[in-house]
């Protein structure tokens, strides 16, 4: 099994300087390319503080000239906000720009907040419609002379410029929960990327069930599947406590955004109380430690060995977590020195 690193800029109160907050980005990042991770991936978002990252093409970009050997990818662009004639260019000079290193991950989106001011109406069943039409469009806009007619995109014959470095261009990665986004994913040829969030290895293993469930009678070569999790490997048991209170604050706020019921006011959601910080089960600290790949650096190996028996290629180490910085890079190394060897 290989690791990647997981990561944006997250602001959390006005005070944090956005150029600071980038540097502590740049430094993970680096941490991740000498530590030997396969891959680095950062996301698209809009108008939101709690995760930074407009257009995901710009940092992978700027990470090539900070990094040596790590492969750079889109976690995920948000289909629906993109023609496919403009995502396949910018991808490709992306590929460009970077010497070969991207890897395109694509999904529908998750947050309403961002469909009601870039797509007003949209729906999440609509936005997964628009990205199956779209993705498999991508690969044929770089090999050339696509030309489409479909429900939402229509265009004459055209060839997506410049060509990707990469021969077949970028790897392309789907997001994917549902059988059926797992069975479209697969049967195109694309690889898989999954994100368990609270539900503890019952859900690990079922969407691995659907993975190899939609690989059954697919002719071609069998895709990669990447696990996506947040991670802490504590120094101690105390530690491994006080980062799962970190993390279930960080929980709270994900659904308040998920939710958009709540006032936002320059990019950052009214504050929570301590009341509704604790409102929820699902995510109180004790329920994500155990849920979650958190503990100490056996346990965490320990986990890890499960994921690998049943087959995952890639674990993605989610680092975002609203933690200071020095306790990001401090569960970070404790990751790459201590639990990385144990599966090479």
């Amino acid at each position: 099994m290989e690791f990647s690193l997981f990561a944006h800029v997250e602001r959390l109160t006005p005070d944090q300087p956005h150029d600071v907050l980038y540097k502590d980005f740049l430094g993970l990042c680096k941490m991740a390319d000498e530590g030997g991770m396969r891959a680095i991936w950062t996301g698209e978002h809009h108008g939101m503080e709690f995760t930074i990252a407009p257009n995901p093409f710009l940092p992978l970009v700027d990470l090539a000239h900070h990094t040596r050997n790590v492969r750079l990818g889109t976690g995920t662009i948000i289909a629906p906000f993109w023609h496919p004639i403009r995502l396949a260019g910018e991808a490709a000079a992306a590929d460009q720009l970077t010497g070969g290193r991207i890897e395109l991950g694509i999904a529908r989106g998750a947050y309403s907040y961002e469909y009601e001011r870039l797509m007003p109406g949209m729906d999440a069943w609509d936005a997964g419609q628009r990205m199956r039409e779209m993705a498999p469009l991508v690969p044929q806009l770089w090999k050339g002379d696509c030309a489409h007619e479909g429900s939402y995109f229509q265009f004459p014959a055209t060839t997506a410029t410049p060509k990707p470095v990469q021969q077949d261009g970028p790897p392309i990665w789907i997001a994917a929960r549902d059988p059926n986004s797992h069975e479209f994913g697969v049967q195109n040829g694309f690889n898989i990327q999954v994100t368990p969030l609270w539900q503890g290895m019952a859900e690990v293993e079922s969407l691995m069930e659907r993975f190899n469930a939609a690989c059954t009678g697919y002719a071609g070569p069998r895709p990669k599947i990447m696990l996506l999790q947040h991670t802490y490997v504590g120094s101690d048991e105390e530690d491994v406590a006080r980062a799962a209170h970190e993390i279930s604050r960080y929980y709270a706020y994900f659904f308040a955004w998920f939710k958009n019921e709540r006032p936002v006011q320059q990019g950052l959601i009214q504050t929570l109380t301590e009341k509704e910080l604790g409102s929820n089960p699902m995510i109180a600290p004790e329920t994500l430690q155990n849920d979650l790949v958190f503990g100490t650096k056996q346990q965490v190996i320990d986990r890890l060995k499960r994921y690998e028996d049943l087959g995952y290629d890639e674990f993605a180490f989610w680092v975002d977590s609203g933690m200071e910085t020095e306790r990001k890079r401090a569960s970070l190394a404790r990751f790459i020195d201590d639990v990385m060897p144990a599966f090479q």
